[in-house]
């Protein structure tokens, strides 16, 4: 028989401030269970961070990332433009993480109302109606928000039959409790076969416990993901005071993404709307995104079978009008046997469609770094007020390119943040890292003048 902890759930009302990580926690519900007695060795947030994956990766993966697989542009990074000679078109591991097969471009099929095509939920489908699980986690809009909308309302559920699982479709744009559910998992023994979706902190910390469920089978579907919002209402408040949607038509909203046109994307019942993010303000900047998304450096989910996403993709204009995200295909990053699996069975139920491998073209390192010296929480920091003057969509990177910007930047960014929260102490920032994100943020120190600059303006001021 299992020891029964001795230690209480957290009550979420307390959130953050009675739970371990503080501020920085992203409220991946582990400790609203009885695996609160993990936390130590399993948040993302806490000790080693998020260099715990450099250990995980073999376990989880059979082997480790090749880290020595990265790409940089074809010039010099000293250059002072943008660099005019394209990085390779095929994803480097040191960025992308473990790859078993190529990256694939794929669409959703027969998921009516997907925030984009369904690829996510018609793999979650494809499983279940095959009975491969038993069960599937994932993410579902509150039923508890009443007279308004509450796409941005995130509630974990236990998905046992097809509508349980279309609850969730959809981006949910605010931190997500995913393991609330853990204590149920194991004191049901119908569950023996388990399909878990989550973001990168609710994997890592899943992975962490996962022996402890002591399951059959475990499937793991992550997402790409950066820069949530800390809570629903925040979420709601970036759409009507950033993107400045019409007050009567936020009820209206589906979800929204910051998309590969340097522009947010926000789908309503009955339109769709576009705005530039470099035009937002800073303050809505700083309150939409969680503190413990400025302290993640796995943007691309790397201890999940199987990823999806969206920043590899290309985006087609379309007559002069702007690509939509349920007219796009996606990124699908398989890392092992377990996700060409997954991969496979949604092919066979006609769920999944796959377009072709994930291709890019144009230089990433410039943007990367101007992107980072413009980024309004770093301006917050610094003291800067740049802003970018430059054609960015006509410019920048595309596809598998342009995912190494925003895993680069995102890194930078997140590094800077880091470095502040640690009092300007290199070792004990890079401590928080794991190798593949020091290895970017060296490159960039030791290439890029800007960069460098921004560390020494955030050292100096400590």
């Amino acid at each position: 028989m299992k020891a029964i902890p001795n230690k209480m759930p957290i009550d979420p009302l307390d959130w953050p401030d009675r739970f371990p990580a503080k501020e920085h926690c992203s409220k991946c519900g582990l400790c609203e269970t009885s695996f609160v007695t993990k936390v130590k060795d399993a948040c993302a947030f806490l000790g080693p961070s998020m260099a715990r994956i450099d250990d995980m990766e073999e376990r989880v993966h059979g082997r480790n990332r090749n880290s020595s697989n990265i790409t940089w542009s074809s010039s010099s990074s000293s250059s002072s433009s943008l660099s005019s000679g394209d990085d390779s078109s095929e994803p480097d591991e040191a960025r992308f993480g473990v790859l078993h097969e190529p990256i694939w471009l794929a669409q959703g099929n027969r998921v009516q109302n997907a925030q984009w095509t369904g690829v996510v939920t018609g793999i979650c489908l494809a499983m279940l109606e095959s009975n491969q699980v038993d069960a599937v986690v994932c993410i579902a809009s509150s039923s508890n928000t009443i007279g308004s909308n509450n796409f941005a309302s995130p509630e974990p559920i236990l998905a046992r039959s097809t509508d349980d699982v279309l609850r969730g479709r959809g981006v949910k744009p605010a931190l997500a409790p995913s393991l609330r559910v853990l204590d149920e998992i194991q004191n049901d023994p119908s569950i023996r076969r388990l399909l878990f979706c989550g973001v990168v902190c609710a994997v890592q910390a899943f992975r962490a416990i996962q022996s402890d469920l002591d399951l059959d089978e475990v499937y793991v579907i992550g997402t790409n993901c950066a820069d949530n919002s800390p809570t629903s209402e925040a979420a709601r408040n970036f759409i009507l005071d950033g993107v400045q949607i019409n007050p009567g038509s936020i009820d209206k909203v589906q979800g929204y993404e910051f998309m590969q046109d340097f522009q947010v994307h926000v789908k309503t019942s009955d339109s769709y709307i576009t705005k530039p993010y470099f035009t937002l303000p800073g303050t809505i900047a700083e309150a939409s995104i969680a503190k413990s998304c400025r302290k993640c450096f796995d943007y691309t989910n790397g201890l999940a079978d199987i990823v999806v996403g969206y920043m590899g993709a290309p985006l087609v204009e379309k007559g002069g009008g702007v690509t939509r995200m349920d007219e796009s295909s996606q990124t699908l990053t398989i890392r092992n046997k377990r996700g060409a699996k997954m991969a496979e069975i949604a092919q066979k139920a006609s769920r999944l469609t796959i377009k072709g491998k994930a291709v890019g073209k144009g230089s990433h390192e410039k943007l990367a770094s101007a992107t980072v010296a413009s980024d309004a929480i770093v301006m917050a920091m610094v003291g800067k007020s740049a802003i970018m003057a430059f054609g960015m969509t006509r410019l920048g990177p595309k596809g598998i390119n342009f995912a190494r910007y925003s895993i680069d930047y995102h890194i930078l960014r997140n590094y800077l943040y880091t470095l502040k929260v640690e009092k300007g102490n290199e070792e004990s920032a890079r401590m928080k890292l794991p190798q593949n994100a020091r290895d970017i943020v060296d490159h960039y120190q030791e290439n890029d003048a800007e960069f460098a600059n921004l560390i020494s303006k955030i050292q100096g001021e400590i």
